[in-house]
């Protein structure tokens, strides 16, 4: 068995560490780009600045906003906190209708609802919430920040092609996710980059328009284009190298914890060693967006994007119960099973 007391104390620590420096990250991430969109706009609004020989009164501009520095600092903050209200009230409502999933009832879906149960009497924990996405493909995810918003989606492919062991192995490494933070930390994530995302979205919207409006008037275009796009791949730069470094905080290690937790609550490792490869090569789901899908039991991606995983691949996953968690090694080895 490789979930020790200790590393669970550890990753759980861990993982509220990130989602506190995530917390504290953001409002000083929006001052940073709102002061850069504001030079942007400076940049875009003043092209007679640019005509001066020296850039002084272009340099005047820019100055005159950084002088703005805290007007600015208080709208992000603000807009921050409604961001958070909003997150924190909505968020399962906005997942939802990013992977098409349901809410279910146990009248609705017996099986599932009363595997679900089970696992948590057994440990004392409160049910979360059951939610389905209708596709073949075959994975879950829990999400929700706190007790009484906990949701676990399945989606309708796992449902009909997993027995019930091998259901109860996926639905105990959701419930494991829960248990160790991984949901909250995930879920802050998300927020986060989609902020940046929205941000990098409006300065390439300006750039556009900037492009347009110069294709116009070629004598607005010279030092003052030049000054924008720098200023644009800037930010640019900045947005992506926080969804690089966001990313790394997603650690791999998420996984193999919850795969130890599903076998510290089911006693089977070769139920969930079963439910992996099944899913394995059938868990794609194209219409959910990228960031949501680091939340689910499986995100497959090869070649240079591999290198951003935030998922182990399958075979290390079956790797390491085997080794670890007492699993079939013959299960282990087996070819993966067309479904």
């Amino acid at each position: 068995m490789f979930l020790g007391a200790t590393g669970l104390r550890s990753h759980i620590w861990n993982n509220n560490l990130k989602s506190v420096l995530l917390l504290a990250g953001f409002p000083v991430l929006l001052i940073l780009l709102g002061l850069a969109v504001t030079w942007l706009t400076v940049g875009l609004a003043a092209p007679q600045a640019a005509k001066t020989a020296s850039g002084v009164a272009l340099q005047s501009s820019f100055d005159a906003e950084l002088s703005r520095l805290p007007v600015i600092a208080a709208w992000s903050l603000g807009l921050a906190a409604v961001w958070f209200v909003i997150a924190w009230l909505f968020h399962q409502s906005m997942i939802n209708a990013a992977t098409g999933a349901r809410p279910i009832s146990r009248k609705e879906e017996a099986r599932v609802w009363n595997l679900l149960e089970n696992l948590c009497i057994s440990r004392g924990l409160t049910m979360p919430k059951l939610a389905v996405i209708e596709t073949d493909a075959l994975n879950a995810y829990a999400s929700g920040l706190r007790e009484g918003q906990y949701t676990v989606t399945v989606t309708r492919g796992l449902i009909e092609r997993l027995d019930d062991a091998e259901l109860e192995a996926v639905l105990a490494h959701e419930l494991s996710h829960i248990r160790h933070n991984d949901v909250r930390l995930l879920v802050i994530a998300i927020i986060f980059v989609g902020i940046i995302s929205f941000v990098a979205e409006m300065v390439f919207r300006r750039i556009f328009w900037f492009g347009l409006r110069a294709g116009g008037d070629r004598r607005s275009g010279g030092r003052s284009g030049g000054l924008v796009i720098v200023a644009a791949l800037a930010i640019m730069a900045i947005a992506y190298m926080l969804a690089i470094v966001i990313r790394f905080t997603l650690s791999r290690r998420r996984e193999y914890m919850a795969d130890a937790g599903a076998v510290e609550l089911t006693r089977n490792p070769d139920a969930m060693i079963s439910a992996l490869r099944k899913i394995s090569g059938h868990s794609v789901i194209e219409t959910a967006p990228d960031e949501v899908r680091e939340m689910f039991i499986e995100n497959p991606k090869s070649g240079f994007i591999g290198l951003f995983a935030t998922h182990p691949p399958i075979p290390k996953r079956i790797e390491m119960l085997v080794k670890y968690a007492g699993g079939t090694p013959a299960l282990g080895r087996s070819s993966v099973p067309e479904v």
